[in-house]
């Protein structure tokens, strides 16, 4: 894998994979904390993030949305902010590790 053929193929050969790393870890992050939250990361936050690929490190990253919290806004979901972002940054290693495990 390197980044250029990751970034060019990712919607296109690689988006089924992604679609399953992304259910995986929606699942797994599902039965351990709040769903309610869990969903609104989901729907508000992780819809807009983008993943990448780094030759350098060999690694996964997600490129999250600027102020993620404030996406909750209108969501209905209440959460302290400290408490959204403990949630996230669980939430995005677990992506990047399944990311790494599917495709690397």
């Amino acid at each position: 894998m390197d980044a250029e053929t990751f970034d060019e193929k990712k919607y296109v050969d690689f988006f089924p994979q992604l679609q399953q790393a992304y259910k995986n870890v929606f699942n797994r992050m599902n039965d351990e904390y709040d769903s309610t939250l869990i969903h609104g990361i989901d729907q508000y936050v992780l819809n807009e993030s983008e993943p990448f690929y780094d030759d350098e490190s060999g690694s996964f990253s997600l490129d999250v949305p600027e102020n993620p919290y404030g996406r909750l806004d209108g969501s209905g979901v209440v959460v302290e902010q400290e408490r959204f972002q403990t949630v996230l940054d669980t939430y995005v290693e677990k992506l990047e590790a399944e990311l790494e495990r599917t495709f690397g």
